[in-house]
């Protein structure tokens, strides 16, 4: 007799029936419960990482292009020696690299207010395209600047302008290699923003986890 009651307390302890309605409902199991609960933890920690990814690409964008925008900035010294201010292409390289600086600042801040609070600076659709658009122009614009630099640069290392002024030379190389560099950095995060711009298309978020 005892047997077949704690057999029938086993039973009632793996599955528990209750009346309602004249229906046998069975108690919902708590498994699918802790599951969505520990996909939704891994999904916001992806989420998280993401935007720290992007977070590093625009300051380290940010530090480059500011760094070439100032060694172009700084790049006259005499009064007799050449200064950036007398070739047009070596303003459109300290204009271009200080225009991304001051974006990917923009940007810093962005990114750092969508970790720390979980949501986009402006609405999530402008946010999307203001980052993607942006990053578009503002990457073949300093691509554009640097190259232009890189070709003026080399045709001076041919004159007498680098046989006397080396260190003006120099610094103006200096300046282009770093504008490269923030270019580069500014392109992988253009290929985020353009994940994010898929993402929104498809599945009508910045993420698609």
């Amino acid at each position: 007799m005892k047997d077949l009651r704690n057999r029938a307390e086993e039973e009632m302890t793996i599955v528990e029936q209750h009346q309602f309605n004249g229906g046998i409902i069975e108690t919902p199991s708590p498994r699918p419960r802790i599951q969505a609960h520990f996909h939704s933890t891994v999904s916001v920690q992806k989420l998280r990482r993401f935007n720290i990814l992007i977070f590093i690409f625009r300051l380290v964008s940010f530090c480059f292009s500011l760094a070439a925008a100032i060694f172009m900035l700084a790049n006259s010294r005499a009064s007799k020696s050449p200064s950036w201010v007398d070739f047009d292409t070596f303003r459109f390289v300290a204009i271009a690299n200080s225009i991304v600086g001051v974006y990917s600042l923009f940007q810093v801040v962005a990114s750092l207010w969508d970790i720390l609070r979980n949501s986009t600076l402006f609405p999530e659709i402008v946010q999307i395209w203001f980052d993607f658009g942006h990053d578009q122009a503002f990457g073949y614009m300093v691509l554009s600047a640097n190259s232009a630099g890189t070709a003026l640069a080399r045709s001076l290392h041919d004159t007498d302008t680098c046989n006397d002024n080396n260190a003006f030379c120099m610094q103006s190389d200096i300046s282009i290699a770093l504008g490269f560099i923030g270019f580069l950095f500014l392109a992988f995060s253009a290929l985020l923003s353009g994940f994010r711009v898929v993402c929104y298309l498809l599945k009508g978020s910045r993420f698609h986890l």
